[in-house]
């Protein structure tokens, strides 16, 4: 069975424990979004699949008066999030509709000021985030799995870098704009 990205997603969140989609996508949003971003559109459909291939398995339990799914990731599930992890990556896509619009400003040279500006706010933004996220990083670090981190701190000094290229890149458009 081909899996996609997002199944990959489920497995290795529930690498971590037993969750339910909502959980798992909360977890998402405070962890692989910055990176590769799931909704619960992809979530839930890809949690039936993973069931009824065997990947993981779901119970019902209540919480607070709802009815909820747990699911936990079998052998199965385990053996085939390993192979995942032994093949390269495939997949490299970087979308930014800041560049994007940047790359086209000839049009209307004036609003490349503006695209800047908000592309290094945008980044700003991310840094903030992703340092919200730090303190739960490192929890995990001390817990032993060094990962999370090491990929935290990808983050945070490759948008340190496009903060300080936005604001080369807004001085260059100004010096050219005089």
């Amino acid at each position: 069975m081909e899996l996609s990205h997002t199944a990959y997603v489920v497995l290795g969140m529930l690498r971590h424990g037993p969750r339910s989609g909502y959980e798992i996508k909360a977890v998402v949003d405070k962890s692989t979004r910055f990176f590769w971003a799931a909704s619960y559109g992809q979530i839930y459909p890809e949690l039936k699949r993973l069931a009824d291939a065997g990947l993981i398995e779901g119970r019902g339990e209540a919480s607070g008066g709802r009815k909820r799914t747990v699911y936990t990731l079998t052998d199965a599930g385990r053996a085939k999030l390993a192979d995942w992890l032994s093949r390269g990556a495939e997949v490299l896509e970087y979308r930014d509709e800041g560049l994007l619009k940047l790359f086209f400003a000839a049009a209307d040279p004036d609003a490349a000021l503006a695209i800047l500006e908000a592309k290094q706010r945008l980044h700003e933004e991310k840094l903030a985030a992703l340092r919200t996220v730090e303190a739960a990083t490192l929890e995990i670090k001390a817990a032993g799995d060094p990962f999370p981190d090491l990929v935290l701190r990808y983050g945070i000094e490759s948008t340190e870098w496009m903060v300080a290229w936005c604001k080369r890149a807004r001085a260059e458009v100004e010096k050219g704009a005089s």
